[in-house]
């Protein structure tokens, strides 16, 4: 188990910008408007020369127990009891504000160990801060600048050794727990896999996207609710998914381009973009209610072109009636609108109540041993002389296309190179057959599949050369010395 640190404090306080120095990435969202952070983000960390765990946390606000800043403070909660040790971070410009001494005497209650430090440090505008600090009852607060830099290697220094004790005492636990159970270094392990399925949660807001993680999770693991919008970061998260090691990305809704006109939301939907082009499988999730909008349909086709296996899930469907006809009907419209998805998976689930769960699973199995599809060269030459046999390709200008060759040069997604001629002439219409067949003939249902066309790919170096006149072949037989026997 890794040695796990909380970064807590207000909003604006800088909490994120010091994530990601820790983290060495810029994972966490950072803007000047306070409140950025909603979900508990984690990212891996190397401190004294091992890997630990970082949470950045949202800011503490007074809130109601049901308004979205009291879901966003039990969250924070949820961090600082699972942490070996808490960095209890203040503005030193702005002082110690009421906020910071309800938060000091919350980690005095929770946490064993709290460093003290305190942000935005450099120069002398935080002087009056820094000795304010002491009446937090934390001892000497370490001055620091996240943005700049500044005092890192000093935090550093406070964090090894904690680092080094959890990391001794979790050798320890481990040694009595083999020395108890008989096994040795031998023993079988319950390893987390190393290289987990990727997979991304993509929809317009207010899709339940979070719901659906916090279900596949089985616990409130992310910020969820009623509200449009709440999920800002690209969360991403572990789990073992009835055997399936997965690592999931929660992102934030994608609005229309068009009505993105706050910053902090385009860097939303950055971050979600990121995502989907790291991601291995995206799972499309619609909302029920309104299935297929315009915004839909580029989601899913933006997952197509960056080259990633699909499924299309639809969500709330607990409170759909006359489901079959529904579900015939989202088929349909499926088939009619996203073409170049023909053959996706698409499945029905209930993120609230768990509904579709299985089927989705094996959704994202299936897309991802398609995305990975490898077929032999005799295999597809001997496909592509029957397609061709039934659908000759066209001959523009008199002159027929002849496509002499085909392999694989790729998976993820599978991606195919034709040899032919006259590549450029060949017309749109044609090379969708050549699609639409190669999924068909071999099993490729959905995934995005590139096919290439080349013309001749190497020059022939005979091809320009003159052929010898009379002079020139008498000189050179006459080069030739006689041989007998």
């Amino acid at each position: 188990m890794t040695f796990r640190l909380a970064i807590v404090g207000r909003p604006n306080v800088g909490k994120s910008t010091l994530f990601n120095r820790l983290v060495g990435k810029r994972l966490a969202l950072v803007n000047d408007q306070p409140g950025v952070t909603r979900d508990l983000r984690e990212g891996d960390a190397r401190i004294a020369e091992t890997h630990c765990t970082v949470m950045d946390t949202a800011g503490l606000e007074e809130a109601s127990d049901e308004s979205l800043q009291a879901r966003m403070w039990r969250l924070t909660e949820r961090a600082i009891d699972s942490a070996d040790a808490c960095l209890f971070m203040f503005d030193a410009r702005a002082g110690v504000l009421p906020d910071d001494m309800t938060l000091a005497n919350i980690l005095r209650r929770k946490s064993a160990t709290v460093i003290l430090v305190a942000n935005k440090a450099e120069g002398r505008a935080g002087d009056a801060g820094l000795l304010e600090a002491f009446s937090l009852g934390f001892g000497d607060p370490l001055p620091l600048s996240a943005e700049h830099g500044e005092g890192m290697h000093e935090l550093h220094a406070l964090l090894e050794p904690l680092v080094r004790n959890a990391e001794q005492d979790a050798e320890a636990r481990e040694t009595e727990a083999e020395a108890d159970t008989g096994e040795g270094n031998d023993g079988e392990r319950v390893l987390s896999p190393e290289f987990p399925l990727k997979v991304a949660v993509v929809g317009r807001p207010n899709a339940g996207k979070s719901t659906l993680v916090n279900q596949l999770l089985g616990e409130d693991r992310l910020l969820a609710g009623p509200e449009a919008g709440i999920t800002r970061d690209a969360i991403s998260v572990f789990l073992d998914w009835n055997g399936l090691p997965v690592r999931v990305f929660d992102t934030a809704g994608m609005r229309k381009k068009a009505r993105v006109q706050d910053k902090l939301e385009r860097l939303s939907v950055g971050d979600g973009l990121r995502a989907v082009k790291f991601a291995e499988v995206v799972i499309v999730l619609l909302d029920a209610a309104i299935p297929f909008e315009q915004q839909d349909l580029r989601i899913a086709d933006l997952a197509e072109r960056e080259g990633r296996a699909v499924v299309v899930a639809v969500n709330k469907w607990d409170k759909v009636r006359q489901r079959q006809a529904a579900f015939r009907d989202l088929s349909e419209k499926f088939e009619r609108l996203l073409p170049q998805l023909r053959g996706a998976p698409l499945i029905a689930v209930s993120a609230s109540t768990g509904t579709g769960m299985d089927r989705l699973r094996k959704a994202v199995i299936r897309a991802y041993q398609v995305w990975n599809r490898r077929v032999g060269t005799a295999e597809l030459n001997r496909w592509l002389v029957e397609v061709i046999a039934a659908h000759p390709p066209p001959a523009p200008g008199g002159r027929r296309i002849r496509l002499r060759y085909i392999t694989q040069v790729r998976t993820r997604p599978p991606g195919f190179v034709v040899m032919c001629s006259y590549p450029q002439k060949l017309n749109e219409s044609y090379r969708r057959y050549l699609t639409n067949a190669m999924r068909e003939d071999f099993d490729m249902p959905g995934t995005p599949v590139r096919l290439t066309f080349r013309g001749q790919g190497h020059k022939n170096p005979y091809r320009d050369r003159k052929k010898p006149g009379p002079s020139r072949l008498r000189k050179h037989l006459g080069s030739i010395k006689p041989g007998g026997n």
